[in-house]
């Protein structure tokens, strides 16, 4: 397999020109297409746009894979709105209406990190408004398909706007089925590439930020993809996790795949790499990977805010994110994290042993509580309102990084020298379920009450949910 690296510590400049034409589905009322018929949140929410790249068809089932990447476009037009600044484009509409805004590294950080402190946790769209504290260790790989020429540069004008910390980044492009790796305009990949690699670096900018380039959206080049991801970051930088924001419908080979998600090695050899895939934006149903138990599934709410203000108010299920059973995935012997929870319940939890229910938490994904991203090559700079549940798996992925936890599906016993295969982050996250202060403390928890009505097609429920999990993180502790 040939692969070739690109390194880049710090910061580079680069001024991007141009923009390209994009196909969209325009999904009114907070609706959502899943290859049939759209349905509705039972309260509806401003349309969003569904760019092609992010369209499900069921004849690609295992064949190829698709973003989970929505926008909301602010000037009325099929295209993310642009503008020279994040300020600049939350000047055209700031969503205050709906009790929703443009969501920005301050106020995210402030609602999931509590770092940096904030009345109400406010956006604040200026220049220099900062983000979480630094923190994070190893690094995070993000698994794309095509090459983002503009990679390094994006990161940059990012950080610097924001006031953030330049990133450590590396790029490997895949060479498995290809001579030369197509562009990632040539998939619509081009905002994924920005969305998956920014907000990863948002909550845990010292980790060192790893985009792996497939040669295609096929299943075989993404999964070629994957295992280079885990690869090379256990073996460069020790470890860290992984983001998968693509998925598709599941189908029956799904599982000779689903080792490819897990670090394998025994004794010392064993590197802590733990994988997130999002749990998608077609509402209520198992998506793959994100129904493949070894690893983390991300799903995706809304943030709501105070009309008068702009403070904070409540977050709640995203009607778009995706959470269901899997027709395909069981949960094993060592893989037990949800049947303490479920038992031999047959009615909500179907199968002998269960089922694989997703997501396992969440994080804001609502293109209505979106954010800026900046990508040259293709978008020629900043654009909005961004969202799916491609912002939330690598959102999760840094705020679990962040946690320095190290967690893995293989944990070495030093008391008998065995490897034992787990996936230990769901473990942990499973295991405060049941506790009376670690719950509420560590998890926002997503009710019928704080989802404003909304849901996503699913049961949304006081603890563990078809659309938000466990819920949505609040600091780092039990992650």
């Amino acid at each position: 397999m040939k692969r070739r690296l690109s390194l880049v510590v710090g910061m580079v400049v680069f001024l991007a020109l141009g923009v390209m034409a994009q196909d969209v589905t325009r999904v009114p009322g907070g609706s959502h297409i899943n290859g049939t018929e759209p349905q509705t949140a039972s309260k509806p929410a401003p349309d969003w746009i569904v760019p092609a790249s992010s369209v499900e068809r069921q004849e690609d089932a295992g064949l190829r894979m698709h973003t989970n990447i929505v926008f909301r476009s602010l000037d009325g037009s099929d295209k993310p709105t642009h503008g020279a600044s994040p300020a600049a484009i939350a000047a055209i509409d700031p969503l205050v209406t709906v009790g929703r805004y443009e969501e920005t590294p301050q106020s995210l950080g402030c609602i999931y990190l509590g770092s940096p402190s904030s009345a109400g946790c406010l956006p604040n769209y200026s220049s220099g408004a900062g983000g979480p504290s630094a923190a994070g260790w190893g690094a995070i790989a993000v698994v794309e398909a095509g090459d983002d020429s503009s990679f390094f540069a994006d990161m940059s004008a990012f950080d610097s706007y924001w006031g953030l910390p330049g990133a450590s980044l590396t790029k490997v492009e895949m060479r498995n089925s290809c001579s030369t790796t197509p562009d990632c305009s040539a998939f619509g990949w081009c905002g994924e590439d920005a969305l998956d690699s920014e907000f990863a670096h948002v909550y845990a900018s010292k980790a060192a930020i790893v985009m792996v380039e497939a040669c295609s959206t096929s299943t075989a080049d993404l999964m070629a993809a994957e295992s280079e991801a885990f690869n090379y970051i256990a073996k460069t930088f020790g470890g860290g996790t992984v983001s998968n924001s693509f998925g598709g419908a599941e189908f029956s080979g799904e599982t000779s795949y689903d080792s490819l998600f897990t670090t394998f090695g025994n004794g010392l050899d064993g590197y802590p790499v733990t994988a997130f895939a999002s749990a998608g934006d077609s509402g209520c149903g198992a998506a793959w990977p994100s129904s493949n138990p070894w690893l983390t599934s991300a799903g995706g709410t809304s943030i709501y805010r105070l009309t008068t203000t702009g403070h904070f108010k409540e977050e709640g299920c995203w009607s778009g994110s995706g959470g269901g059973v899997s027709s395909v995935e069981t949960m094993g012997q060592s893989l037990d994290y949800q049947y303490p929870m479920c038992g031999n319940d047959t009615s909500a939890c179907p199968g002998n042993p269960s089922n694989r229910l997703t997501p396992d938490f969440a994080f804001n994904s609502d293109p209505n509580s979106g954010v800026d991203l900046y990508q040259g090559s293709f978008y020629g700079g900043w654009t909005c309102c961004w969202g799916g549940t491609s912002e939330a798996s690598p959102s999760l992925a840094a705020v679990v990084d962040r946690a320095n936890n190290r967690l893995s599906s293989c944990w070495y016993n030093p008391f008998n020298g065995w490897c034992f295969y787990t996936n230990a982050e769901n473990n942990l996250l499973y295991s405060q379920l049941p506790t009376y202060t670690a719950y509420t403390a560590n998890f926002y928890d997503i009710t019928p009450a704080t989802s404003d009505g909304v849901n996503n097609g699913c049961t949304v429920a006081k603890g563990w949910d078809y659309c938000t999990g466990v819920g949505s993180p609040r600091r780092t502790l039990g992650k």
